[in-house]
């Protein structure tokens, strides 16, 4: 991994999360609340800040900072740890159609991960991205707010119920995030 993709401060990173082999596993309600609980968690007793963030069937987008420099890459691992093994328990214990089939690929994955992992839910890596002008982004901002509307889930990104676009709507979100408009001439 380069160190162009590597977290090395304090500034707010665009963060993208996927799941193994782009598996569609964030298509159960339960599933994406579990991910939704996750990330606050990490708001509330970790030091995460969400500026924006869109969870799609199989990837996460945020952008993100951490109270404490350095630390934004531990939150995201230890987040990740948990949340994949969380959901594995989910698709064992609860109704799911496609049991057998998403864990023999959660298994695989696990057989040829590096860190000999039983089941792996999501890729190594999160391709962090510093956020390095208001114009940068602002462009990033709109690409996660727009990825619902551009697969055609909905027509208006604030109607996309699991996305920050809500908040930057003033509409309830399921999370709490920071609006970037209110934080770019102080970033910068």
């Amino acid at each position: 991994m380069g160190f162009q993709y590597r977290i090395h401060g304090e500034r707010a990173y665009f963060l993208t999360m996927a799941v193994v082999d782009w598996i569609d596993v964030f298509t159960r309600k339960n599933h994406k609340l579990k991910v939704i609980e996750s990330l606050r968690y990490c708001q509330e007793k970790k030091g995460l800040k969400i500026y924006a963030w869109c969870l799609m069937p199989s990837h996460l987008h945020l952008i993100a900072s951490a109270d404490e420099p350095n630390s934004l890459s531990d939150i995201l691992r230890d987040f990740k740890k948990f949340t994949a093994r969380r959901i594995v328990e989910q698709i064992k214990e609860e109704p799911e159609s496609r049991r057998e089939w998403l864990l023999d690929k959660l298994a695989h994955n696990g057989r040829i991960a590096p860190d000999n992992e039983t089941y792996k839910l999501w890729q190594s890596g999160n391709h962090p991205v510093e956020l390095f002008s208001p114009e940068f982004t602002k462009q990033k901002l709109n690409y996660i707010h727009n990825n619902p509307v551009e697969e055609l889930y909905v027509v208006n990104s604030w109607d996309y119920y699991f996305s920050s676009a809500r908040n930057y709507a003033d509409m309830d979100g399921l999370l709490d995030v920071i609006l970037i408009e209110r934080t770019l001439d102080r970033a910068y």
